[in-house]
């Protein structure tokens, strides 16, 4: 802890330096009291992390470690970002809403996950981790958001690059792209074309006890899964620029995918030997378009901004299999049509009023999604099984914040009004079950942001929320594999959770960050295997809780290699270019959990999380990259972990050709470690849970950019911004 304090020290006066390194040095004389006389520049100020009170924000596009996958690849390897054992994603323990570009996505579940693993990550400008999102946010957010910011500023002329990434284990696939962008006049735009093609496996094994029996059954369930992911996309946004205080923006996504899966499953346990081959064929496809007008209305900085958009995504799983069950012949035959609608509209207008050092936001939104989901199933029977599901969900709000600033005290205050009124029908062979679910509520925000230097403050926040149970867990259509000992199916009759939350945070010099959170959850709903009495039968599905309680500390620093390795003056200039900075990134996070209306059939224990992400500057400039996570033994959620969470990455990168030529070599999940062990309960069946993915995966990249890369970048952008005054966030 002594050479920590050392470190942190040493690093404070390095980064006080480097931000008043790029200022000028001036000597004035009576001629000319504005005359420049000497200047001093290290060179352009360039970071890959920002650390403030209320957000982090994440360069991701000139990021090596970052930008050579998917966007998945690219949020799960950001600090402060778990991956659950479930799959889901967190940040700094709490639940995590993913917005694209300023809105929230419409998808969510496997659905979005798998969106993320086609959108390249070298079409993100940046991500902005923000930790307690205020009134501008929607309210169903239950804790963090993940914002993915994919526009960017684009050079006069025509300028393209070229990128390929050919992944390779025991599979090996291309995935090339094209990107051009340019500016004409006052009308700039890009587009981006690409096509993935990706082969992965799984492996799955559940232990599990089925405990109202006597005495216990037993049943031993082994899946091997093989997947063949194709995917073709065409992104395409302008900008154009109005006038001086406005732009207009439109843009346009299409994502197309034809997937595949093949699985070998098998079941033993007393008097039972069950064994089957599966093919599931799937076509997907988003259709995204959206419309965004910002402007300046004067010159005491009041703003309008705009959004409207629209997203279309459906899907068309069939699956087959064929299998044996002690000698005797089965089949399972299943077919799935879903469509989403998605339509959105929502302003922000800033009024600023600087005389008073206060700022007011206010704006409004209005949303309507809806979901059609109808499966066909047949499972050694002569007649079909229908399933069919109806989701609306309509969404008002209205919201109010204001923002003060005494001295060094900035203030924050909220109010956010959200009218839900969901709408859900499932009929299963004929039977109805309809669900409608209206509310009106407000939730309040609150923070305050202290700064004891220019360099250092504390925040402290208040946020409530709400999280409506989305289609993905709704659904009673089976989205997985399906027999005679396990089905899979959503719950309709979940209640949306409300959350509370709580945060106080130190942040210094723009990298640093201590704190904690504590969530207090009420209604919610985890991912669990069921077992109805007497039945052989695994179900996968969700569960409300009645209240979950979380604490969560939290701890962020780096360790700047060049202080020790090349000397302070050579340190102070490094600092300017992350580039050239040699360094290690720490994560720490401790987090306990408390479920009330369950009960562990194990030991509730707390679970630490440590991550680390690495820099170093090789002979011939040569880029080394390195990153590693561990999530040890303990309690996460429901869920016990019995073998810890690993994995550990490398990459070096190469410039050419005066940087115009990149080239990556990466090997991801060197030690072939990451992999999930744990142990869930439940009423009347006990789950030992494996999975391994074949992540360890081989990557050469390669981009080259041309065109008249010479010209001088002219940003037609437009900044709408809210005033900084603690605790809030800033676009």
């Amino acid at each position: 802890m002594k050479s920590l304090s050392i470190a942190l020290c040493l690093l404070a006066t390095a980064f006080t330096f480097a931000q008043e390194a790029p200022k000028t040095e001036e000597k004035k004389t009576s001629e000319n009291p504005n005359e420049l006389k000497e200047v001093t520049i290290y060179g352009n100020k360039k970071q890959y992390l920002k650390v403030e009170s209320d957000k982090t924000t994440i360069s991701v596009r000139d990021n090596a470690m970052l930008n050579s996958g998917s966007s998945l690849e690219a949020v799960k390897k950001i600090p402060g970002v778990i991956t659950s054992p479930t799959g889901t994603i967190t940040l700094n323990s709490k639940g995590v809403t993913i917005y694209i570009d300023g809105a929230p996505s419409s998808l969510s579940g496997n659905d979005l996950q798998n969106y993320l693993s086609t959108l390249p990550a070298n079409a993100i400008e940046k991500v902005e981790l923000i930790y307690n999102p205020g009134a501008s946010f929607d309210a169903d957010a239950s804790g963090s958001i993940i914002n993915i910011v994919t526009s960017t500023k684009r050079k006069k002329g025509l300028n393209a690059s070229f990128n390929i990434n050919y992944n390779f284990n025991q599979y090996q696939k291309p995935s090339p792209q094209i990107l051009l962008n340019g500016k004409v006049k006052e009308l700039s735009w890009q587009t981006m074309i690409g096509y993935n093609y990706m082969d992965s496996e799984s492996n799955n094994r559940n232990d599990q006890t089925f405990t109202s029996f006597s005495p216990n059954e037993r049943l031993f369930q082994k899946n091997f899964a093989q997947f063949t992911n194709r995917n073709f996309y065409f992104r395409t946004g302008t900008n154009y620029k109005l006038n001086e205080k406005s732009n207009l923006l439109l843009n346009y996504n299409l994502n197309l995918g034809n997937d595949r899966i093949t699985n070998e499953a098998s079941t033993v346990g007393t008097g039972i030997d069950f064994s089957n081959n599966g093919l599931s064929k799937m076509k997907n496809s988003v259709n995204e378009l959206s419309l965004q007008y910002k402007t300046k209305l004067d010159t005491i900085g009041r703003t309008l901004d705009i959004i409207a958009y629209s997203n279309f995504f459906n899907r068309n799983p069939n699956t087959t299999s064929n299998g044996q069950n002690n000698g005797e012949s089965t089949y399972y035959n299943g077919k799935i049509d879903f469509n989403l609608a998605n339509y959105y509209l929502k302003y922000d207008f800033a009024i600023p009023f600087k005389k008073l050092d206060l700022s007011l936001n206010t704006g409004g939104k209005y949303n309507i999604l809806k979901v059609n989901d109808k499966g066909i199933y047949n499972l050694n029977t002569p007649t079909n099984s229908i399933i069919d599901f109806d989701y609306t969900e309509t969404n008002l709000a209205f919201y109010a914040e204001v923002r003060k600033k005494i001295k060094k005290l900035s203030l924050t205050a909220g109010l956010r009004f959200e009218d839900y009124k969901v709408d859900r029908l499932a009929i299963q062979d004929g039977t109805e079950t309809e669900v409608d679910f209206t509310n009106s509520n407000f939730f309040p925000n609150a923070s305050a942001l202290y700064e004891f230097s220019e360099n250092m403050n504390l925040s402290a926040s208040y946020s409530k929320k709400i999280f409506q149970a989305d289609y993905n867990v709704l659904d009673p259509n089976n989205f997985a594999n399906f027999d005679q000992y396990n089905t899979s199916q959503g719950n309709p009759f979940l209640d949306p959770a409300f959350f509370d939350n709580f945060e106080l945070k130190l942040t210094a010099f723009q990298f640093v960050s201590l704190g904690g959170n504590y969530t207090i959850a009420r209604d919610r709903n985890n991912f669990i295997f069921t077992a109805e009495p007497g039945e052989l039968v695994s179900n996968q599905t969700f569960q409300q809780f009645d209240k979950v309680k979380t604490m969560s500390l939290f701890a962020s620093f780096p360790v700047p290699l060049d202080y020790f390795f090349k000397g302070k003056e050579e340190f102070e200039k490094r600092m300017n270019n992350m580039d050239k900075m040699n360094y290690i990134f720490f994560n720490v996070n401790y987090i306990k959990t408390t479920t009330e209306g369950y009960t562990f059939s194990f030991e509730n224990k707390p679970i630490w999380n440590y991550s680390a992400q690495a820099q170093f500057i090789l002979p011939w400039e040569i880029k080394n990259t390195m990153s590693y996570f561990i999530l040890p033994k303990g309690t996460w959620e429901i869920y016990q972990i019995t073998k810890p969470i690993q994995q550990f990455d490398i990459s070096f990168n190469k410039d050419f050709l005066n940087k115009n030529l990149k080239i990556g070599l990466h090997c991801f999940d060197v030690f072939n470690s990451n992999e999930v062990n744990a142990l869930v309960s439940s009423t009347n069946l006990q789950t030992k849970f494996y999975q391994k993915q074949d992540s360890r995966t081989f990557r050469i990249s390669l981009t080259y950019n041309f065109g008249d890369l010479s010209l001088k970048k002219e940003n037609t952008e437009i900044n709408i911004e809210k005033n900084r005054s603690g605790g809030g966030f800033m676009k």
